[in-house]
């Protein structure tokens, strides 16, 4: 297997072929940073509405705030009107973004009811609109995600891929599940190989990868540039470690207690200091029972983070829990 340096999308070059999939409400500065502390190639911010962008939303715009040590990350935005599309774009590149990536796979209802996410899919000729008013709008790289499309079939996602590549997308990431689907059943990886052969520009391939097995499969099977990971990494950062180090042949590291409680205390500190205290706190109420996932105990331990109001009570559940587990593990 390859190791060299893993991955150019334009001119920007990805030192891993591990990437961070862009996840609705998750995929903040604060995740993104500890996906890239434990290896992460590419991080991608969350799905930002291209109308809320172009609109000049507050909120929305805070959403593109970020620091030298995330780089490269791409932002991804949705839409299905090429004029704010590319407006949005623009946007996104003054910002500071290394790539900008046009949303193509999202089926939430919402999105898809305006023409957007998945939608754009089943018509290719607002897609090529709004894939050709990115392009022209901006400088840096574009990219585009899709899913299989409204069918198995896979005709959809080959005839997008087509396009896009034709209209200068600088690269394709395919999660070859149906619209239908959701994340239910399972991906099919054969139509992340079927666009490979078609198209000359990388190929990120996305689904069903819980492990540093699977990246490893995908790419076998696949011949895929580089692997994208989602829900896996929720809670479980080192996973994009565990794939580069296999990846390069290198024994794969585990994760111990010591590091998944200081990736707690990380993530804590981290969106803290992103959000403020009270809000973050919320968040963590739900977000810091994702490390303990398969820990002994770990239902006591969601339960007494739950009313979480401050960052000190927070950090000294945490270590209760850790001290706890400790004793329990080592008796």
């Amino acid at each position: 297997m390859d190791s060299g340096p893993c991955l150019k999308i334009g001119p920007v070059l990805i030192p891993a072929k591990t990437i961070q999939a862009p996840l609705a409400g998750i995929t903040n500065l604060p995740f993104r940073l500890l996906a890239k502390s434990a290896g992460c190639g590419l991080v991608y911010s969350e799905m930002i509405s291209s109308n809320a962008l172009a609109y000049g939303s507050r909120k929305t715009l805070q959403m593109l705030a970020g620091i030298p040590e995330e780089k490269p990350v791409v932002v991804q935005i949705f839409g299905a009107d090429p004029a704010i599309m590319a407006e949005a774009a623009a946007i996104v590149e003054s910002s500071g973004a290394d790539i900008v990536d046009i949303n193509m796979g999202c089926p939430v209802r919402k999105v898809v009811r305006t023409g957007a996410g998945v939608a754009l899919m089943r018509t290719f000729k607002t897609a090529e609109a709004v894939i050709k008013a990115v392009r022209r709008s901006v400088k840096i790289p574009v990219t585009i995600k899709i899913r299989s499309g409204w069918n198995a079939s896979g005709r959809q996602a080959l005839g997008i891929a087509t396009i896009a590549e034709s209209c200068g997308v600088d690269a394709i990431a395919v999660h070859p599940r149906t619209a239908m689907q959701g994340f239910k059943g399972k991906a099919d990886w054969s139509l992340i190989a079927r666009i490979k052969e078609q198209v000359l520009i990388p190929v990120i391939g996305n689904g069903d990868i819980v492990s540093a097995a699977d990246a490893e499969a995908m790419m076998k099977q696949t011949a895929c540039d580089a692997v994208m990971v989602g829900r896996a990494a929720i809670g479980n950062p080192w996973i994009f470690e565990q794939i580069n180090h296999l990846l390069c042949g290198k024994p794969v590291p585990s994760v111990d207690l010591t590091r998944r409680f200081r990736g707690m205390k990380t993530y804590l500190r981290m969106s803290v200091n992103y959000l403020g205290e009270a809000q973050a706190c919320r968040m963590m109420r739900s977000r810091l029972g994702w490390y303990a996932k398969g820990l002994p105990y770990s239902s006591r331990f969601r339960e007494s983070i739950n009313q979480l109001r401050t960052e000190e009570e927070a950090l000294e559940i945490i270590d209760k829990y850790q001290a706890f587990l400790h004793k329990k593990l080592v008796i």
